[in-house]
């Protein structure tokens, strides 16, 4: 079983980490964020959409009772496990990138919008 989607949705993340530089404004560097984390969701319910794929396609093959095609969940199931690997990969980049951007976010300064500093210190 290889059509060209299950070869577009198992590429691996090849944007693993984002860079946020310090400088400029909260809004440019909010944008970019949302950008990766765009991107980031969408490589996931590729990997997701393609597993629901596979399962039906196991479940099919099960209720067949047909020996070539129990064969054939052997390799189907071994992709499914290597798309949840994939997934918690994804999360994983996804947890660290937005805890990096968290904390290299420009901050604003309280006498520019009134509101207070988010530091603890102020």
């Amino acid at each position: 079983m290889s059509d060209p989607s299950s070869a577009a949705a198992a590429k691996p993340n090849t944007q693993s980490s984002i860079t946020v530089v310090p400088t400029g404004s909260a809004e440019e560097c909010d944008a970019e964020v949302w950008e990766i984390f765009d991107s980031s969701f969408s490589q996931v319910q590729a990997v997701l959409d393609r597993n629901r794929v596979l399962i039906r396609q196991v479940n099919e093959n099960h209720q067949s009772k047909i020996p070539d095609n129990m064969v054939k969940n052997v390799a189907l199931i071994q992709e499914l496990n290597a798309n949840i690997s994939k997934v918690v990969s994804l999360y994983s980049d996804l947890s660290t990138n937005f805890s990096s951007a968290f904390h290299l976010r420009p901050r604003t300064s309280p006498e520019v919008d009134g509101s207070p500093d988010p530091s603890p210190e102020g």
